[in-house]
């Protein structure tokens, strides 16, 4: 990894000593992410900085996946047993509360389950985890719930890991004020300003050492870094290459994050595989890394890290054919595909770093092969419109730029989520491509993972379903106060238990 400082962060770091606010408490940290929070409801735990605030600090799961171990560990659940094919007993901890003082029991596992698939509320956990199969959850008594799945997923505990339990007196709409068994709650909230959480006295675990942490927003990366340099934040979770300069403060690390251009196979021109064929040939991969792209990223061929299983390595990416790709365009022009339609570039502010770069650069990478496109830089909240079903009838032809998170190393918290005909964030319209998906679902070992295999590379070559560009890597910056090192889990999730003081 190669550490720069250059003049406009000299000059950025110099504007903020001026300023800096070095006096902080010798158990809190101020933790700086890269956007506002539009919500803060554990359902949407599974976007990356509304995980980074609730995961394991303000709402717990019934289990833990321990990417660093590969073993899945209990948390609110402590054992669970296959009693028959798709039905599993979770027996759960007792003397827990929630941070509004209510005890935890099977009523709240329940409802957790049913809030996060109910179509009264679109929770993306619901869609990213339980989409494609039938679920339920009954409560055998207080600390014992049996949860069903047709068909039957081997991995349900796993699954479960992902699940965020409310108290069952949640309501059916997103909540701004999440309640927990988590060691923290939150105890301010300011608008555009920043999000406080404070260690609750009656956690039932272990006390974890940071007794209050705040949440601050920078859209900048430069910013970020240099906050926490002149000690007006504690932990930049997410900065770019170019901002990590100093070897002793910053981390490199395979951050689960794949960046790609999802496609739309409901809408012409994007509907005829010649025009998206040309789309993914017109791009040079290559030319960002190292640029644009940190060098350790990696040429995608998946929508999943090459650690999930039934990853195929002898998957290619496309090769930059930028001659092919007009030949494929005039081929289908010529059969009546309205290829001169003007396409939508549909990308989210502060996504990534250098996102509207890499936005531009591949704009004109299109352009250049003949394409009729238009970039939009959106806000979170008004870019989740054209990421989220239901997808607007009149949208007309887009591409929305978007990354996928999944460090829990099987395609199941993918493949439905995202190329389901019915996936929450899919633009793929294809009935045998679901079963293919719901068989490898319900299999288990070797033949799972050649399933998920054979339905990887159906995406890839046959359906060409997006344009995969970067398996990412992330930096991060951490100050040298503090002992805690991100890891893979860091994208997704920030466990204040986990960090300490030197």
């Amino acid at each position: 990894m190669t550490y720069r400082l250059t003049c406009a962060s000299s000059l950025l770091l110099g504007a903020l000593l001026g300023s800096a606010a070095f006096a902080q408490d010798d158990k809190a940290v101020t933790i700086v992410l890269s956007e506002e929070l539009e919500l803060i409801d554990p359902c949407m735990a599974s976007q990356s900085n509304i995980g980074r605030v609730l995961l394991q600090n303000i709402s717990e799961t019934l289990a833990v996946f321990e990417p660093s171990t590969a073993k899945l560990l209990p948390k609110l659940a402590e054992s669970w047993e296959e009693t028959e094919a798709g039905a599993w007993r979770f027996k759960l901890r007792s003397g827990v509360n929630f941070s509004d003082g209510t005890a935890f029991g099977a009523a709240d596992v329940v409802h957790s389950l049913e809030r996060a698939i109910s179509d009264q509320i679109s929770c993306e956990i619901g869609g990213k985890y339980f989409g494609g199969f039938e679920i339920q959850a009954v409560a055998v008594d207080d600390t014992t719930v049996d949860i069903t799945s047709d068909p039957a997923q081997p991995i349900l505990p796993l699954l479960m890991s992902s699940l965020t339990i409310v108290p069952e007196e949640t309501p059916l709409e997103y909540v701004q004020t999440p309640v927990g068994t988590g060691p923290y709650e939150m105890t301010e909230r300011n608008m555009g300003t920043n999000i406080v959480l404070e260690k609750r006295d009656d956690y039932w675990g272990e006390a974890p050492e940071v007794a209050k942490a705040t949440y601050i927003f920078r859209s900048d990366s430069s910013v970020r870094a240099a906050m926490v340099e002149v000690g007006e934040a504690d932990i930049a979770p997410v900065i770019s290459e170019l901002d990590a300069t100093n070897q002793d403060t910053d981390f490199a690390y395979p951050n689960s994050e794949t960046t790609y251009m999802r496609l739309d196979h409901a809408t012409a021109p994007t509907d005829d595989r010649r025009v998206r064929e040309a789309l993914n040939l017109a791009v040079d991969r290559e030319a960002f890394i190292g640029t644009l792209m940190a060098q350790e990223a990696v040429l995608a061929t998946a929508v999943v890290p090459p650690s999930t299983a039934g990853y195929n390595p002898d998957l290619k990416p496309y090769a930059f054919d930028p001659d092919r790709a007009r030949e494929l365009l005039a081929e289908a022009k010529a059969d009546g595909v309205p290829v001169d339609d003007e396409i939508r570039i549909i990308g989210r502010i502060g996504l990534f770093p250098n996102d509207a770069e890499v936005l531009e650069a591949l704009m004109a990478m299109f352009k250049d092969v003949g394409f009729n496109v238009t970039l939009e830089m959106l806000e979170v909240g008004e870019y989740n419109t054209y990421y989220n079903r239901p997808f607007a009838e009149d949208r007309g032809p887009q591409m929305v730029s978007a990354q996928h998170d999944n460090a829990k190393g099987d395609p199941v918290f993918s493949m439905y989520f995202k190329y389901g005909s019915e996936g929450q964030q899919s633009g793929l319209v294809y009935p045998e491509l679901d079963e293919m998906i719901a068989k490898a679902t319900a299999a288990t070992g070797d033949e799972r993972a050649a399933l998920w295999s054979e339905v990887m590379t159906s995406i890839h070559e046959e359906h060409i379903g997006d344009v995969l560009l970067f398996h990412m890597v992330g930096f991060s910056r951490v100050s040298p106060r503090l002992d805690f090192k991100p890891t893979i889990a860091t994208n997704s999730e920030l466990q204040l238990s986990q960090i300490g003081f030197k």
